[in-house]
């Protein structure tokens, strides 16, 4: 290559760089003046990408992006760093803002789930947990611990795997409701597969923890199932109160 064809070539990136920059400057201005409401998934993604790739226009992969997670920003949040990285032009620098909006976000709908003074509802406890369960590759068996006017005393996580009822310690969780004054408590666990309809495991685990609660005076009031985007409530469908049944009719 001669110098005039470098000259060139330098000048034709510096003009690049120059309206790359010119755009981003829009993008991030539009953002603060107009509010993220005007702004799609693809250019909310844009722009996230913008602060791992500072020096490219990132327009391309953001559509590049939704088009192979089905147009679904969870889905993108969601994939694993090892799946990501194998998709071109992204590294792990520009994967860097991807993941801590995802952690950051996790961490918000925790922290305002936890703040909230009531759960009345299992459509609310969904709303809560969704974020929390969807998309994870193991069950995750969490526990609700609910004051006697469902005001939430915490949400936190008991096991993570295959539940079972090896997996599932009644006794750890009721000392943890009695260090903590609560009552009530919800139980929660996602179905990797998406398939909400309760297992005879399921269904096993929940009549053990409610007897252990009888006996204790604490009162489990329903199991929620989440799947992808939807959940089976023990208590919507009748089932934790046929439970209730049966163990007082055990008694």
């Amino acid at each position: 290559m001669n110098p005039e064809e470098l000259k060139g070539q330098l000048k034709r990136l510096e003009r690049f760089q120059s309206k790359s920059k010119g755009h981003r400057l829009r993008v991030k201005d539009r953002f603060l003046n107009e509010g993220p409401h005007s702004f799609t998934d693809e250019d909310l993604l844009e722009l996230l990408l913008f602060f791992g790739i500072p020096r490219r226009d990132t327009r391309g992969l953001a559509r590049d992006l939704l088009k192979r997670y089905q147009g679904r920003l969870d889905l993108i949040l969601d994939a694993p760093i090892e799946e990501l990285l194998k998709i071109p032009g992204l590294g792990l620098k520009s994967i860097l803002p991807l993941k801590v909006v995802h952690e950051v976000a996790r961490r918000y709908l925790k922290s305002k789930s936890t703040s909230e003074v009531f759960l009345n509802s299992p459509h609310e406890v969904f709303n809560y947990l969704l974020y929390e369960l969807r998309g994870k590759k193991r069950e995750i068996f969490m526990v609700i611990y609910l004051a006697n006017n469902n005001r939430v005393l915490s949400i936190e996580k008991l096991s993570e795997g295959t539940i079972t009822e090896t997996a599932v310690y009644p006794r750890e969780i009721f000392a943890r409701a009695h260090s903590l004054g609560a009552s009530k408590l919800v139980l929660v666990h996602n179905h990797p597969s998406g398939q909400i309809h309760p297992s005879k495991e399921d269904i096993k685990i929940t009549k053990i923890v409610a007897l252990a609660g009888l006996l204790l005076n604490m009162r489990v009031i329903d199991h929620l199932i989440i799947g992808e985007d939807r959940y089976y409530s023990f208590a919507e469908e009748g089932l934790m109160e046929q439970i209730e049944r049966e163990i007082k009719w055990e008694l």
